[in-house]
């Protein structure tokens, strides 16, 4: 061991481990710590369509209709829907809109659990494919026949200026009428002595 002996070499172990050491946190101190120390050893968070937050959701105004106060005729409503890119997509938004149950003090023609099945455009014509309960949920009258019919027609044609009538089929099939009134054999235009 020579004349330091073993205490001598321990004190010089020591000291360079020291020297390791601080010279390393010194390295860190003007440095910095690197990323893949900082992040836990993970890789750095890259911004990508994952971790975006989504954008809000496109919306149009569309008019909608509502029986009036004196349950004569239908009044037209401003109201949000989600914008649709071709006039099918639009067709649907809108008339889900029209079914769901609005807020007081509204009133919806259309009975309570009506669903919408499918919407068809041809030409200057839509197609609208309502669920069976528009039929078992009606409450019929001529009146209320015709405020129904036309809540769904006017939804249509108010809001999309290349449909100019409307056919109302139910659970998939052409039908003679809701409840015995308003023919429903071919597509209808719009009535706006209906509107208020």
């Amino acid at each position: 061991m020579g004349r330091l002996g073993r205490r001598g070499w321990a004190a010089i172990a020591i000291a360079c481990l020291g020297a390791v050491v601080g010279s390393g946190l010194a390295w860190l101190l003007f440095v910095g710590v690197p990323w893949w120390w900082a992040s836990g050893g993970s890789s750095p968070t890259v911004a990508t369509e994952q971790n975006m937050p989504p954008e809000p959701e496109r919306k149009i105004k569309a008019r909608l209709f509502y029986v009036t106060e004196d349950g004569r005729g239908l009044t037209p409503v401003e109201h949000e829907v989600p914008y649709g890119a071709d006039v099918v997509t639009q067709a649907r938004a809108i008339l889900e809109a029209q079914i769901a149950p609005p807020s007081e003090p509204l009133v919806s023609a259309i009975p309570a659990g009506t669903k919408l099945r499918a919407v068809f455009v041809t030409g200057s014509a839509a197609y609208v494919d309502l669920s069976g309960e528009v039929v078992t949920g009606h409450p019929g009258g001529s009146l209320d026949e015709q405020l129904t019919t036309y809540s769904v027609v006017s939804a249509i044609t108010a809001n999309l200026p290349a449909v100019s009538a409307v056919q109302i089929l139910v659970d998939g099939k052409e039908v003679d009428s809701l409840a015995g009134h308003v023919d429903l054999r071919q597509p209808l235009p719009a009535m706006p002595d209906w509107v208020r």
